[in-house]
């Protein structure tokens, strides 16, 4: 094979491959193909130096990483507002046309997958980023380079930011999910979920055999010369990117709602998962002269499709342990597919509310999910029945450990505190952002420590050491020691975290910040009275804090002992406007709502979430909603931002 042979064998193999992966329309055989891949790449390794990097060859994978870095993206990746009916639409465009006129629009499906910045710079793919919080995200290059719809090269030289939804074939989800089975691996609740752990596979020939999809939707930092984003993102179809099944220029109110009425009409044919329409501002001046809240870009949103509902028979009810120890019911349906994914479960709350609705054993049932969330039981079809259905009977021993059950009507709770449920549970909770932060102490980790008996509480934690963790699957030098110095970097964190990190029922962020304020380490001995002297606690969050450190007082010592939390000590504000005030912030704000609750915190006020009689001050921003309406019925005083801030700096 020649070298010019060989060009146009890579450049015959990449237009094969397109066609069977990306359009599923093969025009060449399985032996045709793999006859001249293996031509090719028989080739290359006689011609290491004449490799081309987008050869069909280069997208199989097989590196295997330690882990993902962190990359910045040029310009930032927002989210989008969410709207939910025709008046909300009406509503939307109403703004927009207010602050820029008339417009034309640019309508197309929204996927539900993992969303995706690719950065070409001389024609060539250098490096894919994961959204992330949309200035930082994962670098994902490797994996992203087997996904046979992203072009490794295009014909544009200029740098550019292209970005997208990187989505999974509904079929091909179920083929994942039927091999994860197969191999004892619980299955992905949804396509999106599939999508998103696959591009975080360590090993990038995993990621190969999903078969993800990239569907591009806009562009970041970019050159390009269109007036339209609807012209810019043909370009981008035309440099070898996959075009959405559908799209449509639409001006009235009426041609919106009349094509999301056709996607609607569509959602069971496009192989991907569809959750709704994406309506853009079409002209880039006016999208510009719109701009952007703290969140997302003024000029464009999601209108979400309505949730879906299934009639489905209720099997069985099954029982969860949280770290509490609280008891949730799991109904156990027969299998549905709604929108790709096979849903075999449905949330039941509590049983207060299954007596309420007379759920039984063998009822059929309606199952609503929309969006993410999961699936819940929304009507019992009591016609159905056939008179062999099965009262569903309040628990009186934990499923788990087998220990007696507390029944406080609503919630019902095993108090043993080594109950394996909890303690995995509980230690997940210990770790996490907003408690003790223990980076790479993920759930998965802590079931495998617990289950090979190398630690039973959080207290195990600290004293683990190298040789514990070195014969362990899938730990090595570099995971080992990222792990220890992320639970040896706890020592000396605030109390507040501390508190927050052991999960004590009804106790929650603000309240541990207050009760670590008011009683530092001497929290063990608090009394009922003093709890309940401080504003916000409750007798219920009394009750369960005592009871928490009765049973537990050693433990949370010990802890104290070994991490030496930092005891905050509550700083008198000077006197202002807002001292002592109880305010509610609502709408969006110039900067971020929690930067600006903790300086009204730091200024002596209260920040609560919602609005009564009682309330002192409303500060609202953009896109105020009931909140604001609320308070002006109850003529509570309401501030702007610029209001708000002109009275600190005036106190």
């Amino acid at each position: 094979m020649t070298e010019t042979e060989y060009n146009q064998n890579v450049e015959t193999l990449k237009k094969w491959a397109y066609a069977y992966y990306v359009e599923d329309n093969p025009i060449a055989t399985d032996e045709e193909y793999d006859r001249l891949y293996h031509e090719v790449l028989a080739y290359e390794e006689a011609h290491p130096d004449k490799v081309r990097d987008d050869s069909p060859t280069q997208r199989v994978g097989g590196v295997v990483l330690e882990g993902f870095t962190k990359a910045r993206h040029i310009k930032r990746m927002w989210s989008m507002e969410d709207v939910f009916t025709t008046e909300e639409v009406r509503e939307w465009l109403a703004r927009v046309e207010k602050n820029v006129g008339t417009c034309d629009y640019f309508c197309e499906p929204k996927f539900d997958g993992a969303s995706m910045n690719l950065l070409y710079e001389n024609g060539k793919l250098v490096r894919a980023i994961t959204r992330g919080d949309g200035v930082v995200g994962e670098d994902v290059t490797v994996n992203v380079r087997t996904i046979r719809s992203v072009p490794l090269r295009i014909d544009y030289r200029e740098l550019i930011e292209i970005r997208g939804e990187v989505v999974i074939r509904k079929e091909d989800f179920e083929k994942i999910n039927a091999e994860r089975l197969k191999e004892g691996e619980p299955p992905f609740a949804n396509p999106r979920n599939a999508a998103a752990g696959s591009l975080r596979q360590l090993d990038s020939s995993v990621t190969a055999k999903r078969r993800l999809v990239f569907y591009p939707w806009g562009v970041g930092e970019n050159s390009l010369p269109q007036a339209k984003l609807s012209e810019k993102m043909h370009f981008i179809y035309d440099l070898g990117f996959l075009r959405p099944p559908f799209e449509k220029p639409c001006r009235t109110l009426d041609e919106i709602e009349a094509f999301y009425r056709f996607l609607i009409s569509k959602r069971d044919e496009i192989p991907m998962m569809m959750d709704g329409m994406v309506i853009k501002v079409d002209d880039i001046e006016k999208e510009e002269q719109f701009g952007y809240t703290v969140k997302f870009p003024k000029w464009m949103c999601a209108y979400k499709f309505p949730a879906v509902e299934k009639v489905t028979k209720l099997l069985d009810v099954t029982l969860q342990v949280g770290r509490t120890g609280v008891i949730t019911p799991v109904a156990e349906i027969e299998p549905v597919n709604i929108e790709g994914a096979m849903v075999s479960r449905a949330t039941l709350h509590n049983f207060d509310e299954i007596e309420r609705m007379d759920i039984r054993i063998g009822d059929y049932v309606i199952i609503i999910r929309s969006g993410d969330v999961i699936p819940k039981i929304t009507k019992v079809l009591t016609d159905r029945r056939s008179g062999n259905e099965k009262p569903i009977n309040r628990p009186t021993h934990c499923p788990t450990c087998g220990s007696e059950l507390l029944d406080e009507g609503a919630l019902i709770k095993c108090q043993n505190l080594s109950c394996p449920d909890r303690v995995i549970n509980a230690i997940i909770h210990f770790a996490k952002k907003g408690c003790m932060n223990i980076d790479g102490l993920g759930s998965k980790i802590v079931e495998q420590l617990v289950k090979s008996g190398k630690i039973h509480d959080m207290l195990d934690l600290y004293s683990l050491t190298y040789d514990d963790l070195a014969d362990l699957e899938g730990f090595k030098e570099k995971k080992i020691n990222k792990l220890l110095n992320a639970i040896a970097a706890t020592k000396g964190a605030p109390l507040h975290r501390l508190i927050n990190a052991l999960g004590i029922e009804h106790i929650g962020e603000v309240a541990s910040k207050a009760l670590a304020e008011h009683f530092g380490l001497g929290i063990v001995d608090a009394t009922f009275e003093e709890i309940v002297a401080i504003d916000g606690i409750g007798e219920e969050m009394a009750n369960s804090l005592l009871e928490f450190m009765r049973v537990n007082r050693q433990k949370v010592l010990k802890l104290f002992e070994i991490i030496q939390p930092t005891v905050e000590k509550k700083v008198e504000a000077a006197e202002n406007p807002f001292k002592g005030k109880t305010v509610v912030l609502t709408g969006t704000m110039s900067r971020p709502r929690g930067e600006i609750k903790t300086m009204l915190e730091n200024l002596g006020a209260k920040v609560s979430g919602s609005v009564s009689k009682k309330t002192d001050f409303v500060i609202y921003g953009e896109d105020a909603g009931s909140k604001l309406t609320k308070a002006e019925s109850l003529g509570v005083p309401t501030l702007t931002e610029e209001q708000m801030q002109a009275m600190v700096e005036a106190g």
